[in-house]
């Protein structure tokens, strides 16, 4: 089944560079007007100037740190009183890699704030908005680090981890409004984030582009949950479902008799 989201406007926060720049991009090929957010004004604008001049699609620019209340404050007032918006692409993230006890707590601090905190205050945004006019879509950028375990990343992999089930949640929430909600879980992706992975193996890290373009044909094909690497969709299946088994014996009256004395 594919996507009834017509064409309007797309707002796209962390589009300065990286997956938010070729979402843009993408978009604006659809046929969607933009507003693209980041904190890179001289980017935002080379690249809203670059996407008119290409495909003739209106590109607003509105310069918002994510890290900042007052930001995620502007943001949320675009999406609250701009009519034209039909899809947000919750693409801004940080990462604040190494040991949890090394890293510093003002980077922690500011990752956690982009990647839990504005995502959150822009999807509920965009949801009231989209819900009141019955139409709409949110895209959620998490990341496979959502399934991943590993001792240099806890607290990013944990903000994924909460993106994924944010959606999950989301999409019981909005879908009766007429409201599509996607979670993309990109594995490592050929962006300035990476720059420095130069030893990664070249087979694990897939082009921006593909990426995108796999992301965008999730979202066609009205998928939740977009693991673009993913070939045996029935590896998430599983995974998915023995969540769902797991539900009746998460609250009871009693411990488990494996736990008596």
């Amino acid at each position: 089944m594919t996507s009834p989201l017509l064409p309007g406007t797309a707002l796209v926060t962390g589009a300065s560079s990286g997956i938010g720049a070729v979402y843009a991009e993408k978009l604006a090929q659809r046929g969607y007007d933009l507003v693209l957010v980041g904190r890179n004004a001289a980017n935002l604008t080379l690249l809203a100037e670059s996407l008119t001049a290409q495909t003739d699609r209106r590109v607003d620019v509105l310069v918002a740190d994510l890290a900042d209340s007052a930001g995620i404050a502007a943001v949320e007032a675009r999406l609250r009183d701009d009519a034209s918006l039909t899809l947000l692409v919750n693409n801004a993230g940080l990462a604040a890699n190494g040991p949890l006890t090394e890293v510093a707590a003002d980077a922690l601090t500011d990752m956690l704030t982009v990647n839990v905190v504005a995502l959150t205050r822009l999807a509920a945004a965009a949801g009231a908005a989209f819900s009141a006019r019955k139409r709409g879509g949110i895209i959620n950028l998490a990341s496979a680090m959502a399934f991943l375990d590993t001792p240099r990343t806890a607290a990013y992999g944990a903000s994924k981890a909460y993106v994924l089930n944010l959606t999950l949640s989301l999409d019981l929430e909005l879908s009766p409004n007429g409201v599509q909600v996607q979670a993309v879980l990109p594995g490592y992706t050929r962006t300035p984030m990476i720059a420095g992975g130069a030893n990664l193996p070249p087979e694990a890290v897939m082009e921006t582009a593909d990426l995108v373009d796999a992301a965008l044909t999730g979202f066609d094909r009205r998928e939740l949950v977009t693991i673009p690497s993913l070939e045996a969709v029935s590896a998430y299946d599983t995974w998915a479902s023995a969540r769902t088994a797991l539900q009746p014996f998460l609250s009871l009256a009693r411990p488990a008799a494996r736990y008596a004395a």
